[in-house]
C-alpha cells in the first residue's frame, strides 16, 4: 500500500514537471520569436503582403484542431502542433516591441509570472471546486471578446481599459481553474494518456500569455 502511494505521488511529481517544462519552452519559443521578428524586420516585410493574414489563419487552424481533435492526435502530432503554435504566436507578439518600451515589457512580463504563480498555486491548494464557476468564467469571457471586437468600429478608450480589467480578472480565475483540472489529471494516476502533459502545458501556456497581455494593454508604457 506504501508502495503504490509513494509510486503515485512519484507520478504526480513527474507529471507536474512535464507541464511545467513544455509550458516554459512554449513560452521561450514565443519570446525567442518574437524577438527575431522584430530585430530582423521580418514582421514589416508580412506587413506589406499576405504573409501576416496566413500567420494569422495557421494560428487559428492549429488552436481549433488542438481543441477539437486533441484525442485524435497521435503524441507526435500534439507536440508539433504544440511547438507550432507559439512560434507562429510569437511572429505576432513582434508588434509588442514597436508599441511598448522594452523595459516596461520586461517588467510586467514578470508581473505577469508573479501573477500566474499565486493564481496556479491557488488552484493547486484550494479545497473548493472551481469547476463550479467556469462556466461564470467562460460566459464573461465570451462577452468581453465580442465587446472588444464591436469596440474596434467605436473606439471608446474607457470600454478598453474596462474590458482588459475584465478579461484579466476573468484569467486569473482561468488560470486557477486550469490549475485545478491539472491536480486532478495528475492525481488520476496511469491512467493518463502519454500525451496529457501537452494539453496542460498548452492550457498553462494561453493563460499566461492572456495576463501578460492585458497587463501589458493595462500598464505598458507606450513608445512615442
Amino acid at each position: 500500500m506504501e508502495g503504490n502511494v509513494i509510486q503515485e505521488k512519484t507520478f504526480s511529481t513527474n507529471f507536474f514537471a512535464k507541464v511545467f517544462i513544455w509550458m516554459f519552452m512554449g513560452l521561450f519559443a514565443t519570446g525567442l520569436t518574437a524577438w527575431v521578428t522584430y530585430a530582423t524586420g521580418a514582421l514589416e516585410t508580412l506587413l506589406f503582403n499576405a504573409g501576416f493574414s496566413i500567420i494569422l489563419i495557421v494560428e487559428l487552424v492549429v488552436v481549433i484542431v488542438f481543441s477539437l481533435f486533441f484525442r485524435k492526435l497521435s503524441p507526435l502530432l500534439a507536440s508539433i502542433l504544440f511547438f507550432i503554435y507559439p512560434v507562429v504566436n510569437g511572429v505576432t507578439f513582434a508588434s509588442i516591441f514597436y508599441v511598448f518600451e522594452l523595459n516596461s515589457i520586461i517588467l510586467l512580463f514578470f508581473a505577469a509570472a508573479a501573477i500566474f504563480g499565486i493564481t496556479a498555486a491557488y488552484g493547486m491548494i484550494t479545497k473548493n471546486d472551481l469547476s463550479k464557476i467556469w462556466p461564470v468564467l467562460f460566459i464573461t469571457l465570451i462577452i468581453g471578446l465580442i465587446v472588444s471586437i464591436v469596440n474596434l468600429f467605436i473606439g471608446n478608450t474607457l470600454l478598453d481599459v474596462i474590458i482588459d480589467w475584465v478579461i484579466l480578472l476573468v484569467f486569473f480565475g482561468i488560470t486557477a481553474y486550469d490549475m485545478q483540472k491539472i491536480k486532478n489529471l495528475a492525481q488520476a494516476g496511469n491512467d493518463l494518456t502519454e500525451k496529457a502533459h501537452i494539453y496542460g502545458a498548452m492550457e498553462l501556456y494561453l493563460d499566461f500569455i492572456n495576463i501578460f497581455l492585458r497587463l501589458l494593454s493595462i500598464f505598458g508604457k507606450r513608445r512615442n
